[in-house]
């Protein structure tokens, strides 16, 4: 599957926060929204030795990017994503995922700690050629902490002791191709304007681990 380099701005935003019209942005149209229900399994060690990294790994299932994703730290705070299709086993993480993240998992094995439903709400944004200029993604979470995850953080006493009750939440991502600065900028601004804040966490694993 194709791997490419995720550029993407986060925002948190209310539960009934109303989703400003994208239309309205210069040179792009914004399509009819599109609905996607998503469950995304995470894994990583006993330590948690990838969220330590800031690497995140995931199967998931539902959306038109279906399949396994490796998030590894990128330049300019992006993140780089590689990608391999599923496959009849939901626990055994493709070869070439496992092998770019040996380094760091040490050997350990790699086991799920987390899942993720979303209800997602996608607005893609083209221009006049028809190009994809935009990806506009409206996430509704319920996200929960599973059995290992549970147990390293009860152990050590740091974050997640006592895990188990679903944390729900709402944010906006806005993902772009390629970097177009104006087109990210407007985009911030309207969503701001419509009372979106600047996420504070990279990625909804390391909200869901550091609640």
């Amino acid at each position: 599957m194709t791997d490419h380099v995720e550029i993407e701005q986060k925002f948190d935003v209310d539960e009934d926060f109303e989703r400003p019209d994208f239309g309205a942005l210069p040179g792009v149209t914004a399509a009819a929204p599109v609905v996607h229900r998503l469950t995304a399994t995470y894994f990583d060690t006993d330590g948690m030795r990838l969220a330590a990294n800031k690497i995140t790994l995931r199967r998931r299932t539902g959306g038109s990017d279906e399949g396994w994703h490796l998030k590894l730290p990128a330049a300019d705070s992006n993140r780089q994503e590689l990608h391999e299709p599923l496959s009849d086993s939901a626990d055994e993480v493709p070869e070439r995922l496992a092998s770019r993240v040996a380094e760091v998992t040490g050997g350990r094995p790699l086991a799920p700690i987390a899942q993720l439903d979303t209800e997602r709400t996608v607005v893609t944004l083209t221009r006049d050629d028809g190009r994809a200029a935009a990806e506009v993604a409206d996430d509704m979470v319920t996200a929960q902490r599973l059995n290992s995850a549970s147990e390293d953080n009860s152990a050590s006493g740091g974050p997640g002791a006592g895990a188990g009750q679903p944390l729900r939440w709402r944010e906006v991502e806005v993902e772009v191709p390629e970097p177009e600065p104006e087109l990210q900028q407007a985009a911030a601004d309207l969503l701001r304007a419509a009372g979106a804040r600047p996420s504070g966490e990279a990625s909804k694993l390391g909200r869901l681990l550091s609640s």
